[in-house]
């Protein structure tokens, strides 16, 4: 049997174009070809670090009818199981789990679209994808790739925002990621939600949420919800702030998981320089599409 230590600060592996973190790597083409759908599951995809815990917490709790007692039955990642996420040896892969998971399932995935399992295409599946302006991302990633034992190690902030630009980071280039999701949310099942958004006006994307997944909740449990979700909230449970993961996949002494959950942190890290040359980044994944994001 491996261990954890074993996978510790591995390289990038390159699965079908896309830069995968080494252990996520070992079973991506499986579950690209082979995972199985079911109708009425619910996947929340999002790029890293972009409020994927905080939109699964809130999925949560709407398919529980604002009901705060039956959140607290387990840790976040295992109510939510991220569907690529393995140790081999040790922690089985997400796929796995799923399939145990009574439906309706509800699904993490940081995948690209040309990685995501077929067969969530041809079923009847929700999909709910967060997104978040790519200075602050930049930033979130590079400090959880500092605390992640399973991700390499990310080196300087100098070397980590090149990187970034490059889409030599775990799960790829931010701007396909993000683009290829919202020209897809025309065709298919899709509620495209915004990071901004959520922090500006919480109790009115939860709304979208609530009507998304079928449900119709008085202002009351929406404000019930809003509350429990709120990043402080969350920062404070431990069902939902990770330290109930092992130390060894992630060092919380390094940097919380949950570090800041706000807009515009970017501006503490990146030098005008850097912010300038970004700038011309994100004009040029921008170009030729109405996405637009707030700094």
């Amino acid at each position: 049997m491996t261990s954890t230590l074993e996978w510790r600060r591995r390289d990038l592996v390159n699965v079908r174009g896309v830069p995968m973190i080494c252990p996520f790597a070992h079973n991506l083409e499986q579950i690209t070809d082979h995972f199985q759908a079911r109708d009425g599951d619910i996947v929340i995809a999002t790029y890293p670090k972009s409020g994927t815990t905080w939109m699964s917490e809130v999925v949560d709790l709407v398919l529980n009818d604002g009901d705060i007692e039956k959140s607290r039955r387990d840790a976040i990642f295992k109510k939510v199981p991220m569907l690529e996420f393995q140790v081999p040896g040790e922690i089985p892969p997400g796929s796995e789990i799923l399939e145990s998971v009574p439906s309706p399932r509800v699904i993490k995935t940081h995948l690209p679209v040309s990685l995501f399992p077929k067969s969530l295409w041809y079923q009847n599946v929700k999909i709910i994808y967060v997104a978040r302006n790519p200075k602050d991302v930049a930033v979130s990633f590079y400090h959880f790739d500092k605390m992640n034992q399973l991700h390499p190690d990310p080196g300087t902030w100098e070397e980590y925002v090149e990187r970034f630009m490059e889409g030599n980071v775990g799960f790829g280039p931010w701007g396909a990621h993000v683009r290829d999701w919202w020209d897809l949310r025309q065709q298919k099942d899709i509620l495209y939600v915004f990071y901004e958004d959520m922090l500006e006006d919480p109790s009115r994307e939860i709304r979208k949420v609530v009507k998304f997944l079928g449900k119709d909740f008085s202002e009351e449990v929406v404000d019930k919800i809003c509350q429990h979700t709120s990043f402080k909230a969350m920062k404070e449970n431990s069902l939902t702030n990770y330290t109930a993961l092992s130390s060894t996949i992630m060092d919380q002494s390094i940097s919380p998981f949950m570090r800041k959950g706000i807009c515009g942190d970017w501006k503490n890290h990146f030098t005008v320089a850097q912010s300038e040359r970004f700038d011309e980044f994100y004009q040029k994944e921008m170009s030729g599409t109405d996405l637009t994001f707030r700094f």
